[in-house]
C-alpha cells in the first residue's frame, strides 16, 4: 500500500475534525511539501541518486495519475537542500493538530535516509531539524531513530527496555521491575552460584544508572522547552 493510500486510511480512521478538510494525499500543499522534503533529504549527504528516489517511491508513492508531476517536482527540489525548512514549517502549520500524521512523514523520511545503507551526520541533522520544525518532542525523534537505526547496548532506554518516549510512570515501573528481577536476593532464591550474585549487583547498578540518566535527560529537555 502506497503512502498516500496509507495516510488516507489512517486519516479516515482518526476522523480528525481539526485537520484540513479532505485527505492528506489529496491535499496539494501536503503532496508538494512531502515531495520536496524527501528530495532535499536525498541531497543532504552531498549526492542524490536513484536509490533515494526508489525509497521515496516505496513510502510516498503517489497515485499513477500524479507520478509525472511528483517526479518533476522531486527532480527540481533535490538540486539543493535550501528551502527545506520552509516546507517543513508549512506542513507543520497545516497539520499542527495532527502530530501523528507529521510523525508518519518523519518516519518515511528516515526510510529514505537509510536507503543507501548509511545515514550520514548531515542527513541526521536534517531529520532532527525537520522533527523540531514539526513540533515533535526530542523523545519522539529518539524513538524513531531507534526504530530505524537501532539503539546502542548502553542506551539507558535499552537497559530498561522501554521506548524513549514512554511516559514517566512507565519508565519508573520498568526501573522498579528490573531492579526487582535482578536483586541479589532474588538471584539467591533461584539457587544460582555466588558468581551470579556479583553479576546481579553490577546489573542493578547499571539499572539505577540508566534510570538516573533518563530522569536527568528528561529534566534537561523539560527545562529547554520552557519559554524564556
Amino acid at each position: 500500500m502506497g503512502f498516500w493510500r496509507t495516510i488516507s486510511t489512517l486519516a479516515e480512521r482518526r476522523a480528525c475534525a481539526e485537520c484540513p478538510t479532505g485527505l492528506p494525499g489529496e491535499d496539494p500543499v501536503f503532496a508538494a511539501a512531502v515531495t520536496a522534503l524527501g528530495a532535499k533529504l536525498a541531497r543532504a549527504d552531498g549526492r542524490a541518486d536513484g536509490t533515494e528516489y526508489e525509497a521515496f517511491n516505496e513510502v510516498f508513492a503517489p497515485e499513477p495519475e500524479s507520478r509525472r508531476s511528483v517526479r518533476r517536482l522531486y527532480d527540481l527540489a533535490r538540486e539543493t537542500t535550501l528551502g527545506f525548512e520552509s516546507y517543513a514549517r508549512k506542513l507543520a502549520r497545516r497539520y499542527a493538530r495532527c502530530p501523528r500524521l507529521l510523525e508518519d512523514v518523519l518516519d518515511g523520511l528516515f526510510h529514505i535516509a537509510k536507503a543507501d545503507g548509511a545515514v550520514t551526520g548531515r542527513e541526521m541533522s536534517y531529520l532532527e531539524r525537520v522533527s523540531d520544525l514539526f513540533g515533535l518532542s526530542p523523545l519522539t525523534f529518539r524513538r524513531l531513530r531507534a526504530v530505524h537505526l537501532g539503539v546502542g547496548p548502553d542506551d539507558p532506554y535499552a537497559v530498561l527496555d522501554v521506548a524513549p518516549d514512554a511516559s514517566d510512570e512507565t519508565v519508573r515501573k520498568a526501573w522498579r521491575k528490573a531492579l526487582s528481577d535482578n536483586h541479589p536476593d532474588r538471584v539467591a532464591q533461584r539457587g544460582l552460584p555466588l558468581e551470579f550474585m556479583e553479576v546481579a549487583e553490577a546489573k542493578s547498578a547499571a539499572i539505577n544508572a540508566a534510570y538516573d540518566a533518563i530522569v536527568r535527560e528528561r529534566r534537561q529537555i523539560a527545562g529547554a522547552l520552557q519559554p524564556a
